[in-house]
């Protein structure tokens, strides 16, 4: 498969001694024209990848913020095509930075994996997330993601041990990303002491970057997991801002980007003068 947007952005960020500002936002929250402009912004606001969810009913890994926003997207009539028609929009001023798709297995298999990967892959994904195939039955989807040169990203937690870690980054290409906390997604806060010595392992055993998602709102936080792992991912926080915008009658895209650059701004400086084996 083809990790080159991936990888570039990567090695990029090697060279520039910092870690990577991974930006979740929901597809089409709250509505298609408002999403589309927040994916367009999310790059000049400091996202070096973006993560982008496909609305789904049972999103059994997210907490109560994402499932809102799945919720919102899917009443403003969001499907799996519709994203990928957003995505290819994004691409026709944005063919530098990584798209990663994220979701569930129902839409994909009711798809096809053969015709969804193609169709990814056409709208310019890089790499895919599904939370709910295990990597014992992930076989067919690696196959079809590999055919359109569309990486698999799979998820490592506090409880993957060292012998399921060998089958977990098995066929994962671009990057492993690490579940900093138990639990679902809002919720718990990571402790960057704690997730440390996870992320080495995980990056031992998969010899590729790591980005640690869940349990980060804050600048704070952010700046303290980007000087343990290679990128940092926030998700819930960006999309409790559209459910905020709407509550104070603000514009939702401004709002959204402000929280964008503000975590960002902090992942970028978080290792200015000091040492990291990273």
């Amino acid at each position: 498969m083809s990790t080159s947007r991936i990888d570039a952005r990567f090695a990029a960020l090697k060279a520039e001694g910092r870690a990577g500002f991974v930006a979740y936002v929901m597809a089409g929250d709250p509505d298609y024209a408002t999403g589309l402009a927040i994916l367009k912004g999310l790059p000049g606001a400091g996202a070096d990848l973006i993560e982008v969810g496909f609305p789904f009913s049972d999103p059994m890994a997210e907490g109560p913020p994402i499932q809102r926003a799945a919720l919102r997207a899917l009443g403003e009539g969001m499907t799996l095509s519709k994203t990928l028609e957003m995505i290819a929009e994004f691409r026709q001023g944005d063919q530098t930075t990584p798209i990663i798709l994220m979701g569930y297995a129902n839409p994909l298999v009711s798809r096809g994996f053969e015709a969804f990967a193609r169709e990814a892959a056409a709208a310019g994904v890089d790499g895919l997330i599904v939370v709910d195939i295990p990597p014992e039955e992930a076989g067919p989807l690696a196959d079809a993601l590999d055919a359109a040169q569309v990486s698999l990203i799979r998820l490592a937690t506090p409880t993957t041990d060292d012998e399921r870690m060998t089958v977990v980054v098995r066929r994962t290409s671009g990057f492993v990303y690490y579940v900093s906390v138990a639990g679902v997604t809002g919720v718990k806060e990571a402790d960057a002491a704690v997730v440390a010595p996870h992320v080495t392992r995980v990056r031992k055993a998969s010899g590729l970057p790591v980005a640690v998602g869940f349990g980060i709102k804050t600048p704070e936080r952010a700046a303290a997991i980007a000087r343990v792992a290679d990128a940092v991912v926030v998700g819930s926080a960006l999309v409790d801002e559209v459910a905020l915008a709407a509550e104070l009658n603000e514009d939702v895209t401004s709002r959204v980007l402000s929280k964008v650059e503000s975590l960002s701004k902090a992942v970028r400086s978080a290792r200015v003068g000091q040492t990291t084996t990273v």
